[in-house]
């Protein structure tokens, strides 16, 4: 009787001191669970790996017996490519060591953390790294694709953070990617995933933020059209250190929201003020308060930076339906705001939401060419996602999210943000990396020609592709 690939795995990876867990285990349904509920695989191998030798092992593993290889941090991709059908997980969620140096103002990251550990971390000693606006977000995937959210106008993007990073390749081979080592690994996996290694460690740099001035504006989603454009005009006039995303929803029905706003549609800006006192931040948000009507709620307040990065980690915990939708957006024209009411109006459950990320600032400071991220030149990211607790609205909030995304594609600079992206086929992949793609597909040729780490937003070697 032939073994498993669990069964063999245990006989094969001598000095492996992880967890090995197949599907005839206890917790193998905890140990192969994603974010994103409409992601249901089964994998033949979840290995929990506790450091770089553990992941070298399970990829030597899964390249000897023709497996199909996925790598998992923290889980929240949309697409659910952090598992595979049939294949191998490579767990990295034990790798969570994280080593805070407030003297040289950098943070070294397990490969396995999650942004709210990063956060806490950091913020001992006042200071913090750009990330994402849901703390339960794996560090790797995040960065790996870009890493946007609230800091981005001040500091850039994650990726422009990252001074280095320890990576175990294809081969076997650990190595580390730096500017001054392996350039062009660092230069790649600054924005092109997690097509060229597994990322075992970061080292980030830091900056001085303690507390924030930051919070939601909601106004009636039937005035969306209105508050859009005044946004659209008000946003990439702001000074660097004060952002606000513009968002479609619905109010939760909890607090510390009043209950006569719970589960109503409302369009409205999240704001997050780096610099100075409430004062400042209120100046700078009064131009745009004084042109629309008054708000339903307007929440501003000081608070800590992690207090802000975890906002919304109540309202999306793991186990939802989702589907996404993204585009890089360059300009928001009249007929693109009328779409936008009208479909941000129609949000078909209480989850689901539309959000504008504003991408200027510090994240334009970079030249297209400078990482793998090529649209620094792009004003905002837009993001529409269906989300709902309950499978048999999948298709409700798939339905509703593309027609949005279609009505507004022609509107777009052309790709999006992969953190954001299903899985939607290689053109959308190479109009994500525009000119970037053949330097890309070279780098990938030199440190994965057989496209071992595939179950990505992927990018194809090409041994004869520009230096």
């Amino acid at each position: 009787m032939s073994m498993t690939p669990a069964q063999e795995a245990r006989r094969e990876l001598a000095g492996f001191k992880g967890e090995l867990k197949g599907p005839d285990d206890a917790g193998y349904d905890e140990a192969r669970a994603v974010y994103n509920a409409m992601t249901d695989k089964r994998p033949a191998l979840v290995a929990r790996c506790t450091d770089a030798d553990d992941v070298a092992r399970v990829i030597g593993f899964a390249r000897a017996h023709g497996l199909p290889l996925a790598v998992r941090g923290g889980g929240h991709h949309g697409a659910g490519l952090g598992t595979v059908e049939g294949g191998v997980v490579a767990d990295l969620s034990p790798l969570k060591t994280i080593e805070v140096d407030p003297v040289t103002r950098t943070a070294r990251v397990g490969g396995g953390c999650v942004w709210g550990e990063v956060d806490r971390a950091t913020h001992e000693h006042g200071l913090a790294t750009p990330s994402g606006i849901i703390s339960s977000t794996g560090v790797g995937g995040l960065t790996l694709g870009g890493g946007l959210g609230h800091l981005t106008r001040r500091y850039g993007l994650s990726i422009d953070n990252v001074l280095e990073a320890d990576l175990v390749l294809a081969d076997g081979r650990q190595v580390r990617a730096s500017a001054e080592t392996n350039s062009d690994l660092y230069w790649a996996i600054r924005g092109g995933g997690g097509n060229f290694g597994v990322v075992t460690s970061f080292l980030f740099r830091l900056h001085e933020l303690s507390t924030v001035i930051a919070g939601p504006t909601f106004w009636p989603a039937e005035r969306g059209g209105e508050v859009l454009a005044a946004y659209r005009d008000f946003q990439p006039g702001l000074p660097r250190d004060v952002a606000g995303f513009f968002m479609f929803g619905t109010v939760p029905p909890a607090p510390p929201f009043p209950e006569s706003l719970h589960l109503r549609k409302i369009c409205g800006v999240v704001w997050c003020h780096t610099a100075g006192d409430t004062d400042t931040a209120d100046r700078a948000m009064a131009p745009l308060l004084d042109a629309l009507p008054e708000p339903l709620l307007h929440a501003v307040g000081e608070m800590p930076h992690p207090v802000l990065q975890s906002m919304f980690d109540g309202l999306y915990p793991p186990g939802d339906q989702w589907y996404w939708r993204a585009d890089f957006v360059d300009e928001i024209p009249d007929d693109a705001v009328t779409l936008h009411a009208k479909f941000g109006a129609e949000v078909p459950t209480m989850k689901s939401t539309m959000h504008l990320y504003p991408i200027d600032g510090a994240a334009h400071d970079p030249a297209p060419a400078d990482t793998a991220w090529s649209y620094r030149g792009a004003r905002w990211a837009c993001v529409y996602a269906g989300v709902d607790p309950d499978p048999s609205r999948a298709d409700l909030i798939k339905r509703w999210t593309v027609d949005y995304f279609d009505a507004l594609h022609p509107y777009s600079a052309g790709g999006a943000y992969v953190n954001m992206m299903m899985d939607e086929g290689q053109e959308r992949v190479r109009a994500s990396y525009r000119d970037n793609y053949p330097r890309l597909a070279r780098i990938k040729a030199a440190y994965d020609p057989d496209n071992v780490f595939r179950l990505n937003q992927n990018i194809e070697p090409d041994p004869h592709g520009p230096a």
